[in-house]
C-alpha cells in the first residue's frame, strides 16, 4: 500500500477510489500471506497434519488500462515469501495439461488430484495476470483442478481479468461443466471490480499514432516502442520478452513471437501467408485486447488470399474491440488499390480508420 501510495503522491498515478481500495485489500492480504508464511504459522499447519486453508484470495476484474497488472506487480514484488509464483494464465493452463497427459499415462486414476498436488509443492500464493477461458478443453477441468488448489492445497489464488467471474467462458462449449467454477470464485474468492476513469494503456501511448508507414527501420521502431510502453517491459530486456503458445482449436497451437500483459506481436507473414480462418483469428482476438502487425505488404490480385484473410483478421479484431497498432507498407486508402476484390476490401479500409480514432481506442476490449 505505501508504494501505491507513493505514486499517488508523485502523480505518476490519478487518484481512483476503486484502486486505493483494491490496493489496500491486497496489502491486507499480502500480511496475512507474511504471517501465514512465518514460523509459528507454519508449525502450526504442521501439526494439524493437514493442509490448513489458505488466506482468502482474490479476483479483480475491469476493463483494459484500469491498472489491474500494475497492482498485480505491486503486490507480487513486495510479497516477501518464498513459496510465491506469478504466471500468465494461458501459460500455467498449458503447464496443466501437459502434467495430465502425463499423469493419464500411468493409468492410476484420476489425474487431477496429484497434478494439483504437483502444482502445489511449495507453494502458498499462486498469482495470475488475464484469466480468460476460451476453449473447452480448460472449462472441462478448471472447477475441480481451482478446488483441489485452493480448497485441498491451501493455495490462495490471486488473478486479474477484463472480465466479470458470471461473464467467463460465457455462450462457451458445454459451458454447464464450468459454472462450478464460477461458484468456486464467489465462494472462495473476494470479487473486486476496476473500472475507473484513467486508461492507463491509452496513457502509455501518450496520443503517439498506431499506423506506421511506410515499411522500414523507423515503422518496425514505433511499434517496438508502443509494445515496451503497454507492457511496461524494459528495452533493453529486448531479447528476452516473452512468447506463448495459444490454442486455435482443432488440436491446432499459434506461436506469438511476443506475448506479455495481453499484448501479443505477429507478423502479416505469420497470420495471412499461412494457411489460416477465422478461428484463429477469433482466438487472437479473444486472447489479446492489443495487437501489434509488422510487415503489412501492399495487397492486390497476386496476393489475393493474403488480402482475403486479412480482411478476416480485421474483422475479428474490430468485432472484439481489440486495438492495432501497425507496420505497413501503405495508409490503409492506399493498401488495396486495384484488381479482383478491391470493392470489397472499402470495408476494410474504413474499419482500420476506425480503429486509429480515439472513441474506438477508448472502447474495452470485447466492448459492443
Amino acid at each position: 500500500m505505501n508504494r501505491y501510495e507513493a505514486l499517488v503522491a508523485t502523480g505518476e498515478l490519478r487518484p481512483d477510489p476503486e484502486q486505493a481500495a483494491a490496493a489496500e485489500h491486497l496489502s491486507k492480504l499480502q500480511r496475512a500471506l507474511h504471517k501465514a508464511a512465518a514460523p509459528a504459522g507454519l508449525l502450526a499447519r504442521f501439526k494439524a497434519r493437514k493442509k490448513a486453508p489458505g488466506p482468502r484470495g482474490a479476483y479483480i476484474w475491469g476493463g483494459v488500462g484500469r491498472g489491474k497488472s500494475m497492482l498485480m506487480d505491486l503486490f507480487h514484488q513486495t510479497l516477501d515469501i518464498p513459496g510465491k509464483r506469478r504466471i500468465h494464465f494461458h501459460a500455467f493452463m498449458i503447464e496443466v495439461h501437459a502434467l495430465l497427459n502425463e499423469e493419464r499415462k500411468k493409468e492410476s486414476g484420476d489425474p487431477i488430484p496429484p497434478v494439483a498436488a504437483t502444482l502445489a509443492r511449495g507453494l502458498q500464493c499462486l498469482a495470475f495476470d488475464e484469466m480468460v477461458v476460451n476453449n473447452s478443453a480448460d472449462a472441462m477441468i478448471m472447477s475441480r483442478l481451482f478446488t483441489r488448489l485452493i480448497v485441498d492445497e491451501g493455495v490462495t489464488v490471486v488473478t486479474t481479468s477484463n472480465r466479470a467471474p458470471r461473464e467467463l467462458y460465457k455462450d462457451g462449449l458445454n459451458r454447464e461443466h464450468f459454472l462450478p467454477f464460477i461458484a468456486l470464485i464467489e465462494t472462495e474468492l473476494d470479487v473486486m471490480t476496476l473500472n475507473g476513469p484513467t486508461d492507463y494503456r491509452l496513457a502509455r501511448l501518450g496520443g503517439m499514432p498506431t499506423w506506421h508507414t511506410p515499411l522500414g527501420e523507423d515503422a518496425t521502431e514505433a511499434t517496438r516502442q508502443a509494445f515496451y510502453r503497454l507492457t511496461d517491459y524494459p528495452p533493453e530486456d529486448a531479447d528476452h520478452v516473452p512468447s506463448e503458445e495459444i490454442d486455435v482449436g482443432g488440436g491446432r497451437l499459434l506461436h506469438v513471437p511476443k506475448s506479455l500483459k495481453g499484448v501479443g506481436v505477429f507478423s502479416f507473414k505469420r497470420l495471412c501467408a499461412e494457411a489460416r480462418g477465422a478461428a484463429d483469428y477469433l482466438a487472437i482476438a479473444r486472447t489479446f485486447h492489443t495487437v501489434i502487425i509488422v510487415g503489412i505488404p501492399k495487397l492486390g490480385p497476386e496476393n489475393r488470399n493474403e488480402a482475403a484473410r486479412f480482411v478476416t483478421l480485421i474483422d475479428a479484431l474490430y468485432e472484439h474491440r481489440v486495438k492495432l497498432i501497425a507496420a505497413a507498407d501503405a495508409e490503409p486508402e492506399l493498401l488495396y488499390q486495384s484488381g479482383t476484390g478491391r470493392f470489397e476490401f472499402e470495408r476494410t479500409v474504413s474499419r482500420l480508420n476506425e480503429m486509429q480514432s480515439a472513441q474506438y481506442m477508448a472502447l474495452g476490449h470485447g466492448e459492443d
